[in-house]
């Protein structure tokens, strides 16, 4: 009840409409299908939406059609579907004999 709030007071964006975006298809301001939103991640001290979590994902743009997270900076227009204003033409994860030593053995990086 406090985040709603939160949001409502902060962003003029309801909790409940932080829901709808769920299972919303996502495509390109080219018409590529791209997946479906299953989660939103947002920022809580700056109080807003920071990404959305696209599963699903269009193998032809997305190698092993991992889930990717999309700032929210790229979102163009939210109704009954999401349109990014940018997203890359592939998203390819790097190999774990690629990775540095710095990086986590569990989490797929995206260049």
């Amino acid at each position: 009840m406090y985040f709603g709030y939160m949001m409502e007071k902060e962003t003029n964006v309801k909790a409940e409409e932080v829901t709808s975006f769920l299972k919303l298809p996502v495509y390109t301001r080219g018409g590529t299908y791209v997946g479906h939103v299953k989660n939103v991640f947002l920022d809580m001290d700056e109080k807003r939406v920071s990404s959305l979590l696209v599963t699903n994902t269009n193998p032809s743009i997305v190698e092993g059609t991992v889930d990717v997270a999309v700032p929210y900076r790229w979102v163009n227009a939210v109704g009954d579907i999401v349109i990014l204003s940018h997203f890359p033409e592939r998203v390819a994860t790097i190999k774990k004999e690629e990775k540095t030593k710095d990086e986590s053995s569990e989490i797929d990086v995206v260049k």
